[in-house]
């Protein structure tokens, strides 16, 4: 979704929301615009396109206090007018958003009094407040008293030229406080002010925060309330490209060692939530997208290691199923950011019921870290490429791992995740990536693809043709191998790429059989396979690590998509059309 970043305080504004911008650049990149308070006047700069590609900062006027905002475009197309900030009919007052204002139609109906500049629902927001204003309120209050009239899940930043000060609110939508000795900073994500502070205060929903010489906090009624800030243990250099050309390949490569810091964990905290699985009387795994797919592995590898039935089910269908659920209910939320809309929904049922929650996250402070009765962290460091790779595999390790503590073979499963992490590191070395690079320059030429597999490689085939899709644009999709004959083998042309994952498991003569079936057709055959076969037309060796195969196998197709992408000209950090945290449904 969208990225907001603000600052007040003794250092020049602009150059600090720029920089921050660029930071948050994964968050969205169809348009950017910056608010300057200069003396008793907003100057409003506002772009299409990228905000990386902006390097005339001189340009800007100085000034202690500014915001900024870098569009992911959900309510309206991608136009100079409907950039953010936007201000409203004087001039006076200056809003960015990220996030959906679900009954924006009738508030629009309402303020026809108004001359709207744009076609977004965040220009509301900026016309509700200056009636607000007009009516003698000052900035926090006017703020207050138009975030009543909003539905929805929105993270809300306002100026005003008459103030010195910057107002941020929270519903749904992540907000955090950098406090500094120079001044105080509010974005989406802490990476934007990482090089000034890691001190930081989450705020809650039905927050309002008043960054000024001092900080002040109030609920959405004006209660005076109290955040205490707390140190981050994220550094600079996790959050840079530390020598590599894109963050996707940076974070596929600390695989190496993310895997392990996934499972290092107390064994009191891998243990407690163990114990939870197992008292519960039902149990899902709820996640979207690629997380998605994480819960859908983990209830074949909770079958087979533990001998219990998980549900797997995706965010946004959960509410579906709130007439089954009970006290006794559990619910693992499975998200990189913490800040998906549809999971945080499913909690919100869920909690209606009084089931308990467990998060599987991999930041800090986030919503649904904060919703959960216990959470675990991924420990994987930032992720800002936005397709998601590391915080993935940390994922299902994690999970994995919880397996085989249910099982009461918690020891097993440490020695088994130890060996995954080590066998990966083996891997990634500069010939095997040298290999995937040469493939993909092959099926950099294709228009579509697919992708089998069977047991607990099936889920990773779903998996892996999102990441064929939404890096390098290719149109691929997965099936389990056994349902080709029930129609997609009509797909197959000479020459249609078809990865097959395999692993040396109870179905590894029928997933062989499937990629035979394929090819007798035409079909290129990719085997990632831990041994090469007859039937592979190009291999590419994965370690042998049984039921955790799935870690290793997502691996090469993660690299496939980069390389492929880098052949085909697209930018593999930034994918059209997305953006790294779906905080909207």
């Amino acid at each position: 979704m969208c990225g907001i970043i603000g600052y007040v305080g003794q250092k020049n504004a602009p150059d600090i929301v720029i920089d921050g911008l660029k930071k948050l650049e994964y968050r969205g990149y169809d348009s950017w615009g910056i608010s300057i308070k200069k003396a008793k006047s907003l100057v409003i700069t506002k772009k299409v396109g990228k905000i990386s590609d902006f390097h005339d900062s001189d340009s800007l006027p100085k000034g202690s206090i500014a915001m900024g905002h870098t569009r992911w475009a959900t309510n309206g197309p991608v136009t100079q007018d409907n950039a953010h900030p936007h201000t409203c009919c004087t001039g006076m007052i200056s809003v960015v958003h990220n996030g959906i204002i679900e009954n924006f139609q009738s508030l629009r109906k309402e303020l026809a009094h108004h001359t709207f500049t744009s076609d977004t629902d965040t220009e509301i927001v900026a016309h509700l407040i200056e009636d607000n204003y007009k009516a003698g309120m000052d900035l926090q209050g006017a703020v207050r008293m138009a975030l009543k009239r909003l539905e929805g899940r929105f993270a809300i930043v306002a100026m005003s030229s008459e103030y010195d000060e910057v107002v941020a609110a929270k519903k749904g939508s992540p907000l955090v406080i950098g406090v500094a000795d120079d001044g105080y900073y509010v974005a989406s994500d802490i990476p934007a002010f990482l090089d000034h502070t890691n001190e930081v205060i989450f705020m809650e929903d039905g927050d309002v925060a008043r960054l000024a010489s001092d900080l002040t906090f109030t609920d959405f009624e004006g209660t005076d309330i109290s955040r205490q800030s707390k140190p981050i243990s994220w550094s600079v250099e996790q959050a840079g490209l530390d020598g590599h050309p894109h963050y996707m390949i940076k974070e596929i490569l600390e695989q190496r060692h993310t895997i392990k810091e996934a499972v290092s964990h107390s064994d009191a905290k891998i243990l407690k939530v163990a114990d939870m699985i197992n008292k519960a009387k039902g149990t899902f795994f709820i996640g979207c997208g690629t997380a998605g797919k994480v819960g859908m592995v983990s209830s074949y590898m909770f079958s087979t290691i533990a001998k219990k039935h998980v549900n797997d089910v995706v965010g946004s269908e959960f509410p579906n199923y709130h007439d089954f659920l009970t006290p006794e209910t559990l619910l693992i939320c499975i998200s990189q950011s913490g800040e998906t809309a549809d999971t945080l929904e499913a909690i919100e049922v869920a909690k209606k019921k009084g089931c308990k929650i467990v998060s599987i996250v991999n930041v800090m402070g986030s919503t649904m870290m904060r919703m959960s009765d216990e959470y675990i962290l991924c420990n994987s460091g930032p992720e800002k490429a936005v397709c998601s790779t590391k915080a993935t595999t940390a994922q299902m390790a994690i999970l994995a791992l919880l397996a085989y503590a249910c099982a009461g073979r918690f020891e097993e499963g440490k020695r088994v995740l130890s060996r995954v992490a080590s066998s990966i590191d083996v891997m990634l070395d500069e010939n095997y990536l040298d290999e995937i690079q040469f493939l993909s320059k092959k099926v950099a030429g294709y228009e579509s693809m697919y992708i089998i597999g069977r047991s607990q490689n099936y889920p990773m085939a779903l998996e892996g043709a999102i990441k064929m899709q939404e890096v390098p644009y290719i149109h691929a999709e997965g099936f389990a191998g056994g349902e080709l004959k029930h129609g997609p083998i009509a797909l197959i042309q000479n020459g249609t790429p078809c990865i097959a994952l395999v692993a040396n498991d109870a179905v590894k003569t029928e997933i062989l059989i499937n990629a035979l079936e394929i090819r007798s057709r035409g079909g290129y055959i990719i085997g990632i396979a831990p041994e090469d076969n007859d039937i592979f037309d190009f291999w590419i060796p994965v370690p042998d690590l049984g039921i955790a195969s799935p870690i290793a196998n997502i691996i090469p197709i993660q690299l496939m998509s980069y390389y492929t992408a880098l052949e085909k000209n697209c930018d593999p950090d930034k994918p059209r059309n997305l953006a790294k945290s779906v905080t909207v449904k």
